[in-house]
């Protein structure tokens, strides 16, 4: 079952949005090919430490973040992945793993990739592993205010420290 509450803000938002069933996947990747959703326009939530303070980085599932481009971005001191303990109990509505990428409903802020700019659509885990919310960007970002910057590489021809 997705997240009622993801559900319920984008409902009180008046966010066009399709909910899209899919086979059991946990990598973006796969989810994205499941869900018959391009891995351009499918967005994995990678959470990080700028600064010592929890964010999400939302970016394509065929890219990795640039740990070194994203503390430029986000023109931080220090930035890291967070690790699964500081990860715990974040999001009690949602399967490991599979949070969407609404730093509002977590208060957490947002990077986004520019590159999902691009299709003008965006999909991500609806709080499952087995459901995907799909909507337009400019819904994303009319509800989200992402910080948008270029710090995602595809997968393969990533720089340094990368997710």
């Amino acid at each position: 079952m997705p997240s009622a509450r993801l559900l319920n803000y984008l409902q009180e938002n008046s966010v066009d949005y399709d909910l899209v069933r899919h086979p059991s996947a946990f990598a973006a990747r796969d989810v994205a090919h499941r869900s018959g959703v391009a891995q351009a326009v499918f967005a994995k939530t990678v959470l990080v430490k700028i600064d010592r303070r929890p964010a999400m980085v939302v970016l394509p599932a065929d890219s990795r973040i640039d740990l070194t481009l994203l503390q430029a971005a986000a023109g931080a001191d220090e930035v890291a992945l967070c690790t699964g303990d500081e990860c715990e109990g974040k999001f009690p509505d949602c399967e490991t793993g599979a949070m969407p990428p609404i730093g509002p409903l977590y208060d957490l802020p947002v990077y986004v990739a520019g590159s999902l700019l691009r299709s003008g659509r965006i999909a991500f885990n609806a709080g499952t592993h087995t459901e995907i919310v799909a909507m337009s960007f400019a819904d994303f970002r009319r509800l989200v205010q992402p910080r948008v910057g270029h710090f995602a590489t595809r997968a393969g021809v990533a720089r340094q420290a990368r997710a």
